[in-house]
């Protein structure tokens, strides 16, 4: 195997190489912009219109509102010490029965810290990573206020939202809009999700012709429909912001300071605050924004360690491929997350698996937000063996039995290192992590070992994943650049060519 001693002299990095315990500027990806564009029917999964239709509308014919004949009883769980379970919550029998077909039967740690006081109509300003339970922790919350609260409904108007859920981005918007559906299968509330990237039009009707009980959008384009006067939020009952820390890096709180002070007072309504960091900042605008919230936080070198085996391979940077290759093929991985730093190493890593034979798709950016929607879906399914991506997707997406994540190239920040290899390992679930740290990455390593409060161990990979690929794989070409056009040769050169 090729040595790389030469760029990890230090010893640090030698005392790295150990046989790891079992089980234990730049053209970096841009924050998203901001969202101005039209916004699509709430809670559409899918980027065409008419297969979407199609399948919403054959998923809600199969779900029936609870007629009674299902009982408690039906789902027993055994009490276990140190553990919540939902039953203990005292929660109505249809939230019940929508928990029991999904097969939870313990809260996580932030479930079972929070939902106590926020089904109390308590604030709450809970630091937690992607993955750990969260939305459902403050979606249980919303649909027991709203059952509970029948008289409110009854007044109810067109425009006013019951309670809102802002969030970031739109892909964060698409999952929570799902999971809310998944727990109201047999309360049939409305849920409705506002977000840029699809049809304008039909989502202006949407909310126009039917109250809307849960709300779920991210800043801008809420802010859009509000001016117009076909969303009003004086009425609004449960306020939450998600990922609140985001919000502030992406330049959101702007928007969101004016989306709060058209709801009305925080002594008037509830406010769930949630953030993967507490930061000075978010902690001013918790004050701000909630009155005697109850704090929770959940570590997030716990959620790094305790649920995820964190592999890293010592390598270069030209053998990188020939390591990911080998490690997704012998591994016979199903479903793997491969994430890059920039926009145009997605396009060209997976150019390259692609060209071995490998179904995968690419996640960044620069992907409209249809084939966005779109390759989500197909991820979920199973019809994408291997999903490329950038940052842009390793918060808020929720894909269920991803079992491994690999960092091709290391994050810039540590804490996008956390929240990518939180893709898998989710509440609770094993998963597996693989990093390589080449000449470059491996200046990230003494970052993250900070960030996660612990030395990380370093391999060099066995010989049998440095196995070339197969034959007649060429190199991906190289991606041009956006608007750029190849210049045809000067007339004259064309002649004299022509006469060569």
């Amino acid at each position: 195997m090729t040595s790389i001693n030469n760029f990890c002299k230090t010893p640090r990095c030698q005392d790295r190489l150990k046989v790891p315990a079992k089980r234990k500027k730049s053209t970096r990806e841009p924050l998203p912009d901001r969202e101005t564009s039209p916004v699509a029917p709430a809670g559409e999964p899918e980027s065409d219109r008419q297969r979407c239709g199609q399948a919403e509308q054959e998923s809600r014919s199969s779900i029936k509102p609870d007629d009674g004949t299902w009982d408690i009883a039906d789902f027993q769980v055994t009490a276990a010490e140190g553990k919540t379970r939902f039953q203990d919550l005292d929660l109505p029998l249809s939230i019940m029965h929508a928990i029991a077909d999904l097969g939870f039967e313990y809260c996580t740690p932030i479930q079972a810290e929070t939902l106590p006081s926020s089904l109390a109509g308590k604030d709450i300003v809970g630091q937690a990573q992607t993955g750990t339970g969260k939305t459902a922790a403050f979606l249980i919350t919303l649909l027991v206020h709203l059952l509970a609260d029948e008289p409110a409904a009854a007044k109810q108007r067109l425009s006013m939202p019951r309670t809102l859920i802002l969030a970031p981005t739109r892909e964060l918007v698409i999952q929570i809009v799902k999971e809310a559906q998944e727990l109201d299968k047999y309360c049939r509330l409305k849920v409705a999700g506002v977000y840029g990237g699809v049809d304008y039009q039909e989502q202006r009707l949407m909310l126009t012709s039917e109250a809307v009980d849960i709300m779920v959008a991210t800043p801008g384009r809420l802010l859009d429909f509000q001016r117009q006067g076909i969303i009003k939020l004086n009425k609004l009952e449960i306020f939450v912001i998600d990922e609140a820390d985001r919000m502030l890096d992406m330049g959101f709180i702007p928007d969101v300071r004016r989306i709060v002070s058209n709801t009305p007072a925080k002594e008037a309504r509830q406010t769930i605050l949630f953030s993967a960091t507490i930061s000075a900042d978010v902690k001013r605008l918790a004050s701000q924004w909630t009155k005697n919230a109850i704090q929770v936080e959940i570590a997030p070198e716990q959620v790094a360690v305790d649920s995820v085996e964190q592999i890293f391979y010592l390598t270069t940077a030209e053998e990188k491929y020939t390591l990911l290759y080998n490690v997704i093929t012998t591994l016979d991985l199903k479903r793997v997350m491969v994430f890059v730093n920039r926009r145009d190493e997605t396009k060209k890593l997976t150019d390259h698996l692609k060209r071995n034979g490998i179904s995968c798709a690419m996640l960044s950016g620069e992907v409209p937000q249809k084939r966005r929607i779109a390759t989500l879906e197909d991820f979920r399914s199973g019809k994408i063996r291997v999903l490329v991506a950038t940052d842009v997707a390793s918060r808020g997406i929720h894909i269920d039995n991803v079992s491994h994540v690999i960092n091709y190239t290391l994050p810039f920040e540590p804490e996008n290192y956390v929240h990518r290899i939180g893709r898998t390992g989710r509440a609770g679930a094993a998963g597996v992590s693989i990093s390589f740290a080449c000449e470059a990455g491996s200046f990230h390593l003494p970052e993250i070992e900070e960030f996660l409060g612990h030395e990380l161990t370093c391999v060099y990979p066995d010989s049998a994943l440095l196995v070339p690929p197969p034959r007649g794989t060429r190199a991906p070409e190289s991606t041009p650049r956006p608007g750029r056009k190849k210049r045809r040769p000067h007339s004259s050169a064309r002649q004299t060519k022509n006469r060569n």
